[in-house]
C-alpha cells in the first residue's frame, strides 16, 4: 500500500492556469484563506502526493490536469504583504496563521473532466468536490484518481 495521497485543488483560470504552472513547471499553491483547507496543507500533505488541477468559476467547471505536492508546508508570503489582496493584519512571521505548499505540474489532460461528467458517473457520487463545492482542496481517493484519469483518457502519473 503506498503512502500517496490524492487531493483536488482549485484555481480560477484567469488568476492562474495550468499552462501557467506547466510554464514556470513549480509554484507556490499561495492565498488560500480557509481553515479546513490550509490545515489540509499544513498537516496532511506530503511532498509527492498527487492533486488534480480544478478550474472553478468557469463553465463548465473542470478537470484540466495533475500536479504533485513539490515541498513540505512553509508560511504564505501573502499574509505578511500590505499590498496584497489576501494581506492578514492578524498574522505574524512569529506565528503565521496562513501555510501554502509548492506544487509541481504533472501533465495537462487532452480531454478535461466537467463537474457534470463527474455528477453523472455513479462511482463518484460520493466525491467531496461533489458535497463541499466551495471548499478550495478536498482529498480525493485513490479509487477516484483513477477514475478521473479514465475518464481524461489520461495516463496515469
Amino acid at each position: 500500500m503506498s503512502d500517496t495521497q490524492y487531493w483536488l485543488m482549485k484555481s480560477e483560470p484567469d488568476v492562474f492556469d495550468i499552462d501557467d504552472l506547466k510554464a514556470v513547471d513549480q509554484e507556490p499553491w499561495d492565498s488560500i484563506r480557509n481553515y479546513e483547507a490550509r490545515n489540509f496543507m499544513r498537516d496532511d500533505m506530503k511532498v509527492g502526493d498527487k492533486v488534480l488541477f480544478y478550474y472553478s468559476n468557469v463553465r463548465p467547471p473542470r478537470i484540466v490536469g495533475t500536479m504533485e505536492v513539490a515541498s513540505e508546508p512553509y508560511p504564505d508570503p501573502t499574509q505578511f504583504d500590505p499590498e496584497s489582496d489576501y494581506f492578514d493584519e492578524k498574522s505574524s512571521e512569529e506565528d503565521p496563521t496562513w501555510q501554502l505548499v509548492d506544487v509541481k505540474f504533472v501533465q495537462k489532460f487532452d480531454n478535461p473532466v466537467t463537474r457534470n461528467a463527474i455528477k453523472e458517473e455513479a462511482s463518484l457520487q460520493d466525491m467531496v468536490l461533489l458535497n463541499r463545492f466551495r471548499l478550495s482542496i478536498t482529498p480525493v481517493t485513490e479509487q477516484e484518481w483513477k477514475k478521473i484519469h479514465e475518464m481524461a483518457g489520461a495516463e496515469l502519473k
